[in-house]
């Protein structure tokens, strides 16, 4: 399963008038019978809640007072989860003749138009107090306190992350409990903006449409639903005419493919490191210690020694720790079998957790070789987020290759890696460009669609971008990439193979070669096609055409523009 909780507002979601009515605590016992759990997240107060709801022993957690308040229905444990109000607070607010006034552990709630009064209390007390709206009511609350804020305490109790949780409301106050999941839901008689930021507007008000979201959760656990939501698209990178590309928000499956040395690796860092900025878990199985730079991740086993079982599944337990299962200290030939033991933990916690989001198999071809791994089908029926990186797509098992729904081609032979992939399944081989990649590109195929094979710039991960930088700054560019100080006459050869010694040999030159260049606007051509710095090459092309600079100012004006994005210290370039 994906969807693991269901978060539900009380009044005006499940609740009509205050009352859930039987069919929808029917829905709710089938959610529940099914493994997943309620989590009820209200703007009441307790005592109020547990007058009016007898059945709340379905719910595994009840958040109260809009974020202020956990309590566990099992245990009857309350936890507060912010300070309560001051007295001198409670006493001013009762002085100013405010009605309506309910008051909780945390929250001190009436309705409009009181709001002008509680303004002016918490100016006057200077007080870090907020105020939030919910259809005519009027909550007070800590700074910072709100539904998503008590989701987020409660699902860390559980163990489990917004990405496997669906938010349902109604009101105002819904806004960041829907943001917060990965899936939110409007009911039908919601409030117009709700119904704009969520994903989906139910067709049933109220208890109705909480009863059609856990039918469908029964159903297909919004498979089918999902596919309609934008707001979790991944960049994969830009076409040739520099549109972007996203992976669509749903159950993919990626094979990343090429020869040796041909960016696989890279491209999927920056495929992990974008998922893990979206808060999703990543599990990495690295045989050979190429995944040392993904951002946050713990890094389990070492060159001397290899991983353990327990320590691994320690570290998944919680949502926000990423693990790189590092094998490079198992001898080769045990390697296939401890994956074999841990793939089948993994899978097993991805049944009771959703967790992790994400499973990358470098590798894939000796993990899962084509002749024979018994953990392959059941993999392939289980098979959601899985990343393959693979230099013999042919040699994976085929129960594996038929749930690949988009392929990164990369190196010199992409459209054979394409073909040897169609082969290995049967398929036709689609048509493909003519042209060749040049380095940083892939050649991308999204199988469910119709669409023939592209060529894509890949996104670059950050821990890349400063691997070119660094490169660009004091490596080694090859020759026909370098800079040359040559003269208007040609009686020079100065070579500049990075930008430290293009600023160093720029320095020294003589004013003519340095003018001559300058004027044939030779430096932004380089850097804009060879560096490959558009941003760069326009600030350096400008100067070029100011009119009247000097050779002193105009070397002075290009130094601190290379400066300004790769750090020149006075020692050289180091790599930002």
């Amino acid at each position: 399963m994906r969807y693991l909780a269901l978060a539900a507002d009380y009044d005006g979601t499940l609740a009509s008038d205050g009352a859930v009515y039987p069919e929808t605590v029917a829905a709710i016992e089938r959610l529940v019978a099914s493994g997943r759990k309620l989590l009820l997240v209200t703007g009441r107060i307790l005592p109020e809640l547990l007058e009016i709801f007898p059945q709340i022993s379905l719910c595994e957690l009840v958040v109260a007072e809009n974020g202020g308040v956990l309590y566990r229905p099992a245990t009857k444990e309350i936890t507060l989860l912010a300070a309560a109000p001051r007295p001198a607070f409670l006493e001013e607010i009762q002085r100013r003749g405010v009605q309506h006034l309910s008051l909780g552990h945390i929250i001190v709630a009436t309705r409009v138009p009181y709001e002008t009064v509680i303004l002016d209390i918490i100016r006057d007390l200077g007080l870090e107090l907020r105020i939030i709206f919910n259809k005519g009511a009027v909550m007070v609350l800590p700074h910072g306190v709100n539904k998503a804020t008590g989701l987020t305490a409660a699902l860390a109790r559980l163990e489990l992350s917004p990405h496997n949780t669906v938010a349902i409301g109604d009101g105002e106050n819904d806004h960041a409990m829907l943001a917060l999941s990965e899936y939110g839901v409007a009911v039908a008689n919601a409030v117009p903006m709700l119904k704009e930021t969520a994903d989906r507007t139910t067709a049933g008000d109220h208890g109705r449409g909480v009863i059609e979201i856990i039918d469908d959760l029964l159903s297909d656990d919004l498979a089918t639903s999902e596919l309609t939501v934008s707001r979790h698209g991944l960049l994969l990178g830009r076409r040739i005419n520099g549109e972007e590309v996203t992976l669509p928000f749903g159950r993919r499956n990626l094979l990343v493919a090429g020869t040796s040395g041909s960016g696989k690796s890279t491209l999927a860092t920056g495929l992990l490191e974008r998922l893990g900025e979206q808060g999703y878990q990543l599990c990495i199985i690295d045989p050979e210690g190429d995944y040392d730079n993904v951002p946050q991740a713990v890094i389990l086993g070492t060159a001397q020694n290899g991983p353990s079982l327990t320590e691994i599944l320690t570290a998944l337990a919680n949502p926000q720790t990423h693990v790189v299962v590092n094998l490079v200290g198992l001898p080769l030939h045990d390697r296939p079998a401890f994956f074999l033991g841990l793939l089948h933990k993994i899978l097993e916690l991805r049944a009771t957790s959703g967790r992790p989001h994400w499973i990358l198999i470098d590798e894939t071809h000796h993990l899962l070789p084509r002749d024979g791994n018994p953990t392959a089908p059941g993999l392939a029926q289980d098979s959601s987020c899985l990343m393959y990186v693979t230099v013999h797509p042919d040699q994976i098992d085929p129960s594996i290759l038929k749930t690949v729904d988009l392929v990164f081609a990369l190196g010199q032979s992409p459209k054979h890696t394409i073909e040897t992939f169609c082969r290995a399944l049967g398929l036709d081989t689609p048509p493909m460009p003519a042209t060749e990649l040049e380095r940083g590109q892939t050649l991308m195929w999204d199988l469910p669609s119709t669409v023939a094979p592209e060529v894509l710039e890949i996104a670059p991960s950050t821990s890349e971008r400063r691997r070119h930088k660094r490169k660009y700054a004091e490596g080694e560019l090859p020759p026909d990439r370098s800079f040359y100080f040559k003269g208007p006459a040609g009686q020079l050869n100065l070579r500049a193979q990075n930008l430290l010694l293009f600023m160093q040999l720029g320095e020294g030159v003589d004013e003519n070669t340095w003018q001559y260049h300058l004027e044939a606007n030779d430096y932004s051509t380089w850097i804009n096609e060879m560096i490959k710095d558009e941003s760069l090459a326009k600030v350096v092309r400008e100067i070029e055409l100011r009119p009247g600079l000097s050779a002193a100012e105009s070397r002075k004006l290009i130094r601190a523009a290379i400066e300004e994005q790769y750090t020149v210290p006075a020692a050289g370039i180091e790599p930002s």
